[in-house]
């Protein structure tokens, strides 16, 4: 049914249930696995919640938060080989985290988005906002949400 299944990650326990899931679908189904990881830029203005960091430290920030994505991908590569799943790993830079993983899942012609959601109500939610809403809401692809 599906031949290309994108798992959009964040190294967090919650989203490892998604890469779990988007794995075993993958095996069932023989299809190949684009595991996704967004690595946000770091905010440059004072509203944004950023200290006065020079651009070389900004830049070194971002370079552990992109090294710390890769390794988040290369154990679930591991993981999806040893169940004999082709894999495809992807860490992409961007400030809109749901449109990074629409964007990923058109670019590797994805049948299906695989990811986790906090489940947050009422005005957490507005606060906090939700990629995985997001995704839903503005995918063309299925999407198969995980609590």
């Amino acid at each position: 049914m599906f031949k290309r299944i994108l798992v959009a990650t964040d190294g967090s326990p919650l989203s490892q249930k998604a890469v779990t899931s988007a794995i075993a679908m993958a095996a069932l189904n023989g299809a190949e696995l684009v595991a996704l990881t967004v690595v946000p830029r770091y905010p440059t203005n004072y509203f944004e919640g950023a200290a006065v960091f020079t651009p070389e430290d900004i830049g070194r920030i971002e370079k552990q938060w992109t090294e710390a994505a890769q390794a988040t991908l290369d154990a679930i590569a591991r993981q999806a080989e040893a169940s004999g799943v082709r894999t495809k790993t992807a860490t992409v830079s961007a400030d809109l985290v749901a449109e990074a993983i629409i964007g990923a899942a058109k670019k590797h012609q994805s049948d299906l988005i695989v990811m986790a959601s906090h489940g947050r109500q009422g005005i957490k939610r507005l606060l906090l906002g939700s990629e995985t809403q997001h995704v839903l809401t503005h995918s063309e692809l299925p999407v198969l949400v995980l609590r």
